[in-house]
């Protein structure tokens, strides 16, 4: 990846946003992207579980100068009647990605067959990608893991970086091509 990614994080949930207790899983997230993704990251942000104060949030994030590549939401994603991070998502993303939630379902059952009790959603809006995650501290690192291997590829595609999969007749308009597994044993 030519720059680090930048990532920002929104927690959603009423008693945080209210100070009753403390964010942990947040935090995490923010770890595991420093760590695993050498991410640059912006200051945790905290709303309630109201789907207006969500989706400003993420609209806030994705217009941003600059706008984060990544934004993760923990929290919201249950089937709690105030669980609605996945509606205040869809109403702001751009182009839904499910394949990015469904993965991390896949990838989670072996921990917990609860990994599919997540409604969590994935976009993008404009060029920030967007993914709910749980908002148990271990459900949303375990959730953000299960992309680490993909989420690069993903940020530089998202930003144009990525102009060639490697197809032999490709012509790259950057000089970067990314070449798979998958696609040598085709060539």
């Amino acid at each position: 990846m030519s720059a680090p990614p930048l990532v920002g994080v929104l927690t959603v949930s009423d008693r945080c946003s209210r100070g009753e207790t403390v964010d942990t899983s947040g935090p995490a997230l923010i770890d595991l992207a420093r760590e695993k993704l050498g991410a640059r990251t912006l200051p945790l942000a905290c709303v309630p579980d109201e789907v207006e104060q969500i989706a400003a949030n993420l609209r806030a994030f994705a217009a941003a100068d600059p706008a984060p590549d990544l934004v993760l939401t923990t929290g919201g994603t249950g089937l709690a009647p105030r669980d609605v991070t996945p509606e205040a998502t869809l109403g702001v993303i751009e182009r839904r990605h499910s394949g990015l939630t469904e993965l991390i379902r896949r990838r989670c059952y072996d921990k917990t067959p609860r990994a599919y009790l997540s409604r969590g959603e994935a976009g993008t809006i404009g060029r920030t990608l967007v993914i709910n995650l749980p908002g148990s501290t271990r459900g949303a690192v375990e959730s953000l893991e299960a992309l680490l291997d993909i989420l690069p590829h993903a940020i530089e595609t998202l930003r144009g970086e990525v102009q060639d999969d490697g197809r032999p007749d490709a012509q790259s308009r950057t000089g970067k091509v990314v070449r798979h597994a998958d696609t040598q044993a085709e060539e």
